[in-house]
């Protein structure tokens, strides 16, 4: 598939080219590009994966011939593992060129990794999700969760590595992500000392006082982990300098500079960078042009009510959706004149269903969603209109019609919807957008700042959207679509692989 503005990527895969100097990329996630699912036949048929890192890796994995590395999450990748006898793969992806090395690690220690330390243990710390009294308690559980379980399949990814790099025969340039995986760069420091290796973190990096949360052990594993990379990416200013003072305070023998923004441990030097996500702008656009974008646009614009109020969430606590409902609850109690010309569309995707909190979290969405419906609905009009599933086409149609688009996170690491919508939209509509996203300080100059607590500010925030003039709208948009314009997916990559060049040719 052809790319728009072709130069732009082709300059960026001659850059990504000469980084590697000969080096082997390995792209290390815990889930990865391709979705194996078992056919009647008995053999397992690939699929693209879904998610972030495959839509901004698309270009590569189309042009460039690299491996990924990652982990079995069903039946139909252990079958592809099994059948490629636990080596490297064909995607079976049409037209792509990337590799698959899948790692499988025992199905025990798995689930431990995921479902006692990943989720309900770092991804709540690290989105300040953690409070007293709901604090969990670091039992016994936790403790071994760790150890046979983190530990574990963390040693198994880099295993996967080590085998990667010694089929490849010569020098690797290594790109982990996210929280997942962060013992993997110092197990593999030791055995790959000439790799270059990079770690991005997703997802934000609280300050050392939330990280005390945690056993010493555990805190200063992580840390030490990360410093095993060359390059430990992170996506604002705050999060890189929450990191540094994390290593200052938990790794004493660790020598931190905030000017030059790296960690010194053990004579290996880790510098630190700021990389915020970014989206392509072009494939977002493309998508929301397809006839079938149209179709679900007309759909949603045929709904009782001149005006949209639009939000597209993973069903996660940390999107604060229960405080957005009550924004615009509260929006119909105090301007009534807006009943009826008004619409609420919610897109939401179901996420980590098997997780108490989340089943707790969705059940209450849904009901303040009848309950506001109930109280506030009139005959021929709906308030709220709930869309429960994974479809990003219909979503994106919503993004193209919004008047509104609500992004109000308790904390993002950066909220990509932020950066979509105003590329598809075509009604000049405004974003109010939470400042604990980590996408505010680029979107900032155009967006309404909203408090995530602050359910009566979020409410004035969407009248005075409402009530915007046009000028200013078409105003305001103009700086969103010049900033996501201005720091694409191309601008994203460039920026690593221009820091991996220069310590390559450092080392």
């Amino acid at each position: 598939m052809a790319e728009p503005h072709d130069n732009r990527f082709e300059q960026l895969l001659a850059l990504a080219r000469e980084t590697l100097e000969g080096r082997r990329l390995i792209v290390v996630s815990n889930r990865g590009p391709v979705e194996h699912r078992v056919i009647p036949n008995g053999d397992a048929q690939a699929q693209r994966g879904s998610g972030t890192l495959v839509t901004v890796f698309s270009y590569f994995m189309r042009n460039m011939e690299f491996t990924w590395v990652s982990s079995t999450m069903g039946e139909g990748d252990r079958l592809a593992w099994q059948k490629g006898e636990g080596v490297r793969i064909p995607s079976g992806l049409p037209g792509n060129r990337v590799s698959i090395r899948y790692v499988s690690p025992a199905r025990r220690a798995y689930h431990k990794f995921y479902n006692t330390l990943c989720n309900p243990i770092l991804w709540f710390l690290q989105h300040y999700m953690w409070s007293t009294p709901y604090t969990p308690t670091i039992d016994q559980t936790v403790h071994d969760a760790w150890d046979t379980g983190y530990v574990e399949v963390n040693r198994v990814f880099a295993e996967g590595v080590l085998a990667e790099a010694a089929a490849v025969g010569g020098p690797v340039c290594v790109m982990l992500h996210d929280y997942h995986l962060y013992l993997v760069a110092g197990f593999l420091r030791a055995a790959l000392p000439t790799a270059l290796v990079h770690h991005f973190v997703h997802i934000p990096w609280p300050t050392p006082t939330y990280w005390e949360l945690l056993p010493t052990y555990m805190r200063q594993a992580i840390c030490q982990g990360l410093c095993g990379a060359d390059v430990a990416g992170f996506q604002t200013h705050r999060d890189g300098v929450n990191f540094l003072h994390c290593c200052e305070d938990f790794l004493p023998e660790a020598e931190v500079d905030y000017r030059e923004q790296s960690v010194l441990l053990g004579g290996h030097r880790t510098f630190v960078k700021v990389y915020p996500t970014a989206i392509n702008v072009e494939e977002v656009r493309r998508l929301s042009s397809s006839p079938r974008v149209r179709d679900y646009e007309r759909q949603l614009v045929a709904l009782p009510g001149e005006k949209a109020i639009v939000r597209v969430d993973r069903a996660e606590p940390n999107k604060n959706i229960l405080r957005g409902l009550r924004a615009y609850e509260t929006l119909l109690q105090r301007h009534p004149d807006l009943k009826g010309t008004v619409k609420f569309l919610a897109f939401l995707v179901p996420s980590r269903t098997h997780i108490r909190q989340y089943q707790r979290y969705v059940e209450e969405v849904q009901e303040a969603v009848k309950e506001i419906n109930a109280a506030h609905g009139a005959p021929g009009w709906t308030p709220i209109h709930l869309y429960m599933e994974n479809n990003y086409t219909l979503a994106v149609a919503g993004l193209r019609m919004y008047d509104v688009l609500l992004v109000n996170p308790v904390i993002d690491g950066m909220n990509l919807v932020a950066k979509e919508g105003p590329v598809v939209n075509t009604r000049d509509g405004v974003l109010l957008l939470s400042e604990a996203a980590g996408a505010y300080p680029q979107l900032a100059a155009g967006a309404l700042a909203v408090g995530s607590a602050d359910v009566e500010g979020t409410m004035q925030a969407m009248h005075q959207a409402l009530l915007m003039p046009a000028e200013e709208r078409h105003r305001r948009q103009g700086l969103l679509v010049e900033a996501m314009e201005r720091e694409d997916v191309v601008h994203w990559f460039q920026r690593q692989f221009e820091d991996l060049r220069t310590l390559g040719k450092q080392g």
